[in-house]
């Protein structure tokens, strides 16, 4: 029973058709970044193999260009 539960419920997609994978989007980019200012995994992001290849290119490039920290040492 618990197998039909977890199936039925639909994901939204975690980058829609309107956006843009760039390192200038940073709005998109922090979304898949951690607290840390780690570059999340593929699973917890839900993304495509090409997409998680873009995203980690596009924050590296952000982070070299200091549009995204590379930690995140607030705490």
């Amino acid at each position: 029973m618990n197998k039909f539960r977890h199936s039925s419920r639909r994901r939204s997609p975690s980058i829609r058709s309107d956006e843009t994978v760039d390192y200038k989007n940073t709005s998109l980019l922090r979304r898949f970044v951690s607290e840390q200012g780690k570059i999340l995994s593929r699973r917890m992001n839900r993304l495509t193999s090409k997409q998680q290849r873009l995203v980690a290119a596009a924050v590296k490039r952000a982070r070299i260009l200091a549009l995204l920290p590379f930690s995140n040492n607030e705490s």
